[in-house]
């Protein structure tokens, strides 16, 4: 094997010598299965992961002649010369195991009887050298009808060449899959953002980084249920068509059961069946879903979303903050890169624990203004030009917070301590009953987890569903009374804290993406014209 030979440096893409690419590859697809090979391949065993090839590295090493094992130097030094580092090591051999590696051909050069083609799987990416020699005649003149973007695999040793790059020394081919369309422009790459959004599997297959951040999103998801499983709490799944659209003040989607002649709504939150179950003793019950909002779209909203609820009897509040803290920080450690993230050029630091500070006093600091001070509060609401005939104080107050203090919240920040007016499911504090026990967490002024002592009053729980919400249009509030919910809670709901977390948005934060579109493998768009 030939692994001193010198690496090319033009760039020679399978396709670039014609102007319809389509034509050509269908043609070299044809070519293919002329040789009675498959072009769309069949099962392939023993693959070896990559693991953005650090991990195959480690198994490459240098054997002095008397046996003696030496650890290759790190290839990252620019500086490093591994022809100069061999003669000073003194005689021996490279040695490394043979290994089959099958993935996405991002790169080809070819130079003679030589031939370098970089494979990309959902791990990274490696070098596989193709010399006519190694491989055989057969094998050689299959890779020259190899274009850039079919699925094919290599078998051979795991070694380097004299630059140090990993490389597979192929001695067999196997062809995979054609791929019919001409691949994105290798510089400019797939940059509108509706066709990387469109066509996702071309964003995942070409552009760099799109694999990772979906892959983090797993492991985030991963850990979220196991930070939970090993508090104790249980995972279910609750209906997703409901009766009534309770949990939140959300518009739903609208739907029809044909055989029942019943309307229906997609659910727009978890809440409600949760807590049945822990009426029925079920006492840390979470369930992580979608949930549907028939709202707008935007950088940090999609109508489809994913979120967490969970409930844990006998906690209150102050216990979901501990366990939200606990979620985040362990997410962080799922994923590495520490606890001090960027995020649209700014720096966040998770390190715990995070600030907790009221409502209250969070609104005068921004504004000036005490909360308590009715006059000067809707003073400063005609002066945003927000409405403030026939509406509630409380929700005069909530939106000059939301309008003047959430953007201030760099964070992670816990704002506690909100009205109780516009918390309906919210247990009151025993000392101050206009104050609710809730949080919400912010992160840059975006919410990120929203938080209960939950109400297991079921009087006061049909007083304020009642009542809900004064001064909202009714598309903003619930459309009707959730009788079984109500009865649910005669039967004894334990006291208990509830939590909702969006993982769409945590996902965004621990990734860096600052539009939720980002790290929704399919976000809602329009038909394509």
């Amino acid at each position: 094997m030939n692994q001193h030979a010198p690496e090319p440096a033009a760039d020679s893409p399978a396709d670039a010598d014609t102007k319809d690419p389509r034509i050509a590859r269908r043609e070299k697809m044809r070519q293919i299965a002329a040789l009675g090979i498959d072009p769309f391949g069949s099962r392939y065993d023993n693959r070896t992961m990559m693991g953005h090839c650090k991990d195959l590295a480690s198994e490459v090493y240098w054997e002095k002649e008397d046996g003696t094992r030496v650890e290759l130097p790190s290839f990252d030094d620019p500086d490093l010369d591994y022809r100069q580092w061999k003669s000073e090591n003194g005689p021996g051999a490279e040695k490394g195991p043979t290994v089959r590696v099958a993935g996405r051909i991002m790169l080809s050069r070819g130079q003679g009887k030589l031939i370098f083609l970089t494979l990309k799987d959902w791990t990274g990416e490696i070098q596989i050298f193709v010399g006519k020699k190694q491989v055989g005649a057969e094998d050689f003149d299959l890779a020259k009808l190899f274009d850039l973007g079919d699925l094919v695999a290599a078998e051979g040793r795991l070694g380097r060449t004299l630059t140090g790059e990993l490389t597979v020394f192929a001695e067999k081919l196997t062809f995979h899959t054609k791929m019919l369309e001409p691949p994105p422009d290798k510089h400019a790459g797939l940059t509108n953002q509706d066709l990387r959004q469109r066509m996702r599997y071309a964003d995942l297959a070409f552009n760099e980084g799109v694999v990772e951040t979906f892959l983090d999103r797993t492991k985030i998801v991963k850990s979220v249920r196991k930070t939970l499983d090993s508090q104790g709490f249980c995972e279910v799944e609750g209906p997703t068509l409901h009766t009534v659209a309770g949990g939140a003040a959300a518009r739903p989607f609208a739907t029809h059961h044909n055989a029942l002649d019943m309307p229906l709504t997609m659910r727009i939150a978890l809440e409600l069946h949760l807590k049945r179950l822990m009426v029925g003793g079920m006492e840390r019950v979470y369930e992580l879903g979608r949930v549907y909002r028939n709202e707008g779209i935007s950088p940090k909203h999609n109508p489809e979303f994913t979120m967490l609820e969970c409930y844990q009897a006998y906690g209150d509040y102050h216990s979901m903050m501990d366990l939200t803290e606990q979620i985040i920080v362990e997410a962080i450690e799922a994923i590495g890169g520490g606890y001090v993230r960027e995020y649209d050029g700014h720096r966040v630091d998770f390190t715990p624990p995070f600030k907790r500070a009221t409502y209250a006093e969070l609104f005068e600091e921004a504004t000036g203004v005490s909360s308590d001070d009715e006059a000067a509060v809707v003073q400063l609401a005609k002066q945003l030009k927000l409405k403030t005939e026939d509406r509630h104080l409380d929700v005069i107050r909530n939106e000059i917070f939301e309008e003047k203090v959430e953007d201030s919240l760099h964070g992670p920040i816990f704002v506690i301590d909100y009205p109780a007016s516009i918390c309906p499911l919210t247990k009151r504090k025993k000392d101050k009953p206009e104050i609710a026990e809730r949080f919400e967490l912010f992160v840059l002024g975006m919410e990120i987890a929203n938080a209960y002592t939950e109400l297991n009053d079921p009087d006061l729980q049909q007083e304020l569903f009642e009542t809900q919400l004064e001064g909202l249009d009714e598309e903003e509030s619930m459309a009707k009374m959730d009788n079984d919910f109500i009865r649910a809670l005669r039967y004894a709901m334990p006291p208990a804290g509830g939590l909702g977390l969006g993982i769409d948005r945590l996902v965004m934060l621990l990734t860096g993406k600052k539009s939720i579109r980002d790290i929704i493998l399919f976000p809602l768009q329009r038909p394509e014209s």
